[in-house]
């Protein structure tokens, strides 16, 4: 059984040495070293491939190095290639640490108290109990659902709006469309950890940040293309939103003239709210491979109707 590596080259060399550990009876080869490209089972990779299936033809499963899919073009696919998220418990808990971080630092007045920093202005704001904040995460997915449930220790007021119902303990779940401005409104901060679909695309917009308390905070960890920049930052200028959390970006890196690097109400950091912990995504990968062998469903398969 083979195993192509086609992601990021910097990390290559820690792939090979788990596989080894965990997983040596799968030949790891690393692009362009691909041998024969008829032995090429599974392919773990980053960026869509042209020519997959000419190139590969006995590919049975294609993993994405990031926990989105969006790059990719199922249609492309064939239904017998498995499209898999490298989707673990380590990488969801690094994601929450960051969820919480920026929950908390909108929360506590952050943005604020930086401002004064520089102003070297002492000006105390009064502090808000989290049981009068309402905290809610737009995708209550593998992620999302961690997040909340490393949220709820604070007593923050929590909900979650999600394309189905999912259940959120001491929390709300809305669902749906017809849902989602009874969310918003009720939202003092909202995160967002939406999967990139033609559905989502642009949603935070001017349409959907108007409908945020006045003063809320926005976490973006999701996917750039969810936010409408321009609509952003005038709801930011405006006063509308007090303050801005963003992981991600349209374009990456971020432009060094774009407005978000100087914004005083926007935090930016370089796609590092989470990413693949190598250990536990080669433990999927073997146990898919396990599961393949018994006749098993595999972990993490996308369901090309949803887009995730």
């Amino acid at each position: 059984m083979c195993i192509l590596y086609m992601a990021e080259p910097g990390s290559a060399a820690e792939w090979r040495q788990v596989f080894s550990q965990q997983a040596p009876e799968l030949d790891f080869r690393l692009w362009p070293d691909a041998g024969n490209p008829d032995e090429v089972q599974y392919i773990i990779a980053w960026e869509p491939i042209p020519d997959l299936m000419q190139r590969f033809p006995n590919l049975k499963a294609l993993y994405s190095a990031g926990a989105g899919v969006d790059q990719f073009d199922l249609s492309q696919l064939p239904e017998h290639v498995s499209m898999v998220r490298l989707i673990e418990t380590s990488m969801a808990d690094i994601m929450a640490e960051y969820v919480v971080f920026s929950v908390l630092a909108l929360h506590r007045d952050i943005f604020d108290y930086q401002i004064s920093q520089r102003e070297r202005c002492w000006t105390p704001l009064p502090i808000v109990p989290a049981s009068e904040r309402r905290v809610g995460i737009m995708g209550a997915g593998n992620l999302g659902l961690v997040a909340l449930d490393r949220l709820r220790p604070f007593g923050f007021q929590l909900s979650a709006w999600n394309r189905s119902y999912k259940e959120v303990p001491d929390g709300r779940c809305y669902v749906g469309r017809e849902e989602l401005y009874d969310f918003l409104e009720q939202c003092d901060i909202l995160v967002n950890l939406l999967p990139l679909t033609p559905e989502t695309q642009g949603i935070l917009n001017a349409a959907t940040l108007n409908r945020l308390p006045q003063g809320a905070g926005l976490v973006n960890v999701a996917r750039g293309a969810h936010v409408a920049e321009e609509d952003l930052l005038q709801a930011l200028d405006g006063g509308r939103l007090g303050g801005a959390v963003l992981d991600v970006f349209d374009q990456e890196p971020l432009s060094p003239d774009h407005p978000f690097w100087c914004h005083p109400r926007v935090l930016v950091t370089p796609h590092i709210a989470s990413n693949v912990q190598v250990k536990g995504a080669v433990a999927v990968i073997t146990a898919n491979v396990e599961r393949e062998q018994r006749g098993l469903p595999l972990l993490n398969v996308v369901d090309r109707s949803k887009g995730y």
